[in-house]
């Protein structure tokens, strides 16, 4: 994939530099920055295609800097993947609250690592769709547009949340199990994972606002989007 950059955002610099083999050797282009007022300013004046973000970095941590890229318009758009130590599940879901779009526990695979990357910037391009415009009240979605609005005022969602919302919508009247949820807006099964569909379905609702029940919980299966 010539062309398409990925910014790696690690302060150690062996894992920095194994991170930057992996990522060259699958095809993309490698930026590197290891503290966040550098990860800033090279996303701010390179735009990449995708940061791979550490959350422990000096300077501005990694959350600062999620919240910092999710806050500028010119930046806002641009998938995160947070790397996070073993077992801080709590700094996982911090993160994918802050707008991340997915997260790779340390110690990493290479091969997940690369899955993870492709399937976040498949999701991330733009889709057309023959229902260019689904609409339920004032609950508008513009499939080609990637805009969604709710009374008449455009809400933000991450690449993520919009891919989650449609193909909710697409299948709606039929449950979707996590698995299934996993595989379609993120691009992989792993057994453990079903919390991040949970935490963006949470955060989706919150963005819905009234329109927030027609994401509709199914317990002990998944979520059905309200027909």
């Amino acid at each position: 994939m010539a062309g398409t950059s990925v910014l790696i955002v690690e302060d150690e610099t062996d894992i920095l530099q194994l991170l930057k083999y992996h990522v060259e050797a699958a095809g993309f282009d490698a930026l590197t920055a290891q503290d966040g007022y550098e990860a800033l300013s090279l996303a701010k004046r390179q735009l990449p295609n995708l940061v791979l973000l550490d959350l422990m970095i000096p300077g501005l941590d990694g959350f600062e800097v999620c919240r910092e890229l999710k806050r500028n318009a010119e930046t806002k758009h641009i998938p995160i993947i947070m790397l996070t130590a073993k077992g801080e599940e709590i700094d996982r879901i911090v993160g994918l609250e802050l707008g991340a779009d997915d997260y790779v526990v340390k110690p990493f695979s290479p091969r997940e690592l690369i899955l993870r990357i492709r399937a976040v910037l498949r999701r991330s391009e733009a889709e057309g769709s023959p229902e260019a415009i689904w609409q339920e009240d004032e609950l508008r979605v513009d499939l080609e547009a990637h805009k969604v609005t709710v009374d008449t005022e455009q809400i933000v969602l991450t690449a993520t949340e919009f891919k989650l919302l449609v193909v909710l919508i697409r299948s709606r009247g039929k449950v979707q199990t996590r698995d299934q949820l996993l595989d379609k807006v993120w691009g992989y099964q792993f057994e453990g994972y079903a919390r991040t569909v949970d935490t963006h379905v949470r955060r989706l609702r919150q963005k819905l606002g009234r329109y927030s029940n027609l994401v509709e919980t199914v317990r002990g299966v998944g979520y059905r989007f309200r027909d």
